[in-house]
């Protein structure tokens, strides 16, 4: 088959053998791959697979299962996969509760699009952050692939959102997410528009932080009490300077969180949760996975340069 692998930090394409089941999983011919940030780190060398993972990236696929062992799945099966790694090929191997049935509906590059940004956000939302109806969520980087899941996911289940952006430009394009309040970060300080949000009685109950930096305990005093403040990266910095008091006064918690971390048992959970929840409302149309562009596998390199441009505004996939 053919696979993008990983040489000197460059993307190149090579022949390789198929991956070989073993019991209870599946083959999938891939059909679509969805990128993530995950897979830049790990071509830097900053991220690197599970043991016994492929070397190459790919964390999340759609396609049609050619073999298996699973007695969850049949060949023809069309499915969506969350995997530790191997997703940019033609084949990959998954275990068969890694798979979840593709939603009615969608085409294959919208599926490869909910494994890996799905489950983030399913796990971020509920069950570390405990979401609810009524609750206020800051979601930072409003124009990311998992904002992308995470805004209108919190909007089904009826929460209020805030999210950042970079400019103006930005907040236009994001617009059919419809969070509530969107924060242009070039002309307004997040602190000051969490202060006055507090103050007019939507203070932030969950935050889903990407960025870190001084951001973060700059805008601690202004959530609401029993805040849970997740961190799943540190892209604008990892330090943050924060007052302690704060945090025991308000009962304030951070989370570090990262779902490649869990363990096969708790992953396979979270994507139950997902079919059992929220499938329902990919299939009615209340939400909707955000494809910013698809591109052949052989332009695996420029697909990723999007993300390190960082100019797509959803997920980035490609097409076998």
């Amino acid at each position: 088959m053919k696979a993008v692998l990983i040489e000197n930090k460059e993307l190149v394409m090579r022949e390789i053998p198929n991956p070989v089941i073993c019991e209870g999983e599946v083959l999938i011919r891939v059909e679509a791959a969805a990128l993530n940030r995950a897979d830049l780190l790990q071509r830097e060398g900053n991220y690197p697979p599970p043991p016994g993972a492929p070397d190459w990236p790919g964390l999340e696929v759609a396609g049609t299962v050619k073999e298996s062992k699973s007695e969850k799945w049949k060949i023809g099966d069309r499915v969506c996969a969350l995997l530790p790694g191997g997703g940019y090929a033609e084949f990959a191997a998954a275990p068969g509760d890694m798979c979840m049935p593709v939603p009615a509906g969608l085409t294959m590059a919208q599926a490869s699009a909910l494994p890996e940004a799905f489950a983030t956000a399913y796990l971020n939302l509920f069950l570390e952050g405990g979401a609810k109806a009524g609750d206020t969520l800051l979601m930072h980087a409003g124009a990311s692939g998992l904002a992308s899941v995470v805004i209108p996911m919190a909007k089904a289940f009826g929460l209020r959102v805030i999210t950042t952006v970079l400019n103006a430009e930005i907040a236009k394009k994001i617009s059919h997410l419809k969070a509530d309040v969107v924060v242009d970060t070039s002309t307004e300080n997040i602190a000051d528009v969490l202060k006055r949000e507090a103050e007019t009685g939507h203070p932030v109950d969950i935050a889903i932080d990407c960025l870190g930096n001084q951001m973060l305990g700059d805008c601690l005093p202004y959530v609401a009490r029993n805040c849970r403040w997740i961190i799943i990266a540190t892209l604008a910095g990892d330090t943050s300077v924060i007052n302690m008091k704060t945090m025991y006064m308000k009962g304030i918690r951070l989370i570090g969180s990262t779902l490649r971390s869990k363990t096969h048992e708790k992953k396979a959970e979270i994507l139950a949760l997902l079919v059992s929840t929220v499938w329902g409302k990919i299939e009615t149309g209340e939400l909707v996975p955000t494809v910013y562009a698809e591109l052949p596998l052989e332009c695996a390199k420029e697909a990723q340069d999007i993300l390190y441009r960082g100019e797509n505004v959803g997920k980035v996939v490609l097409t076998v």
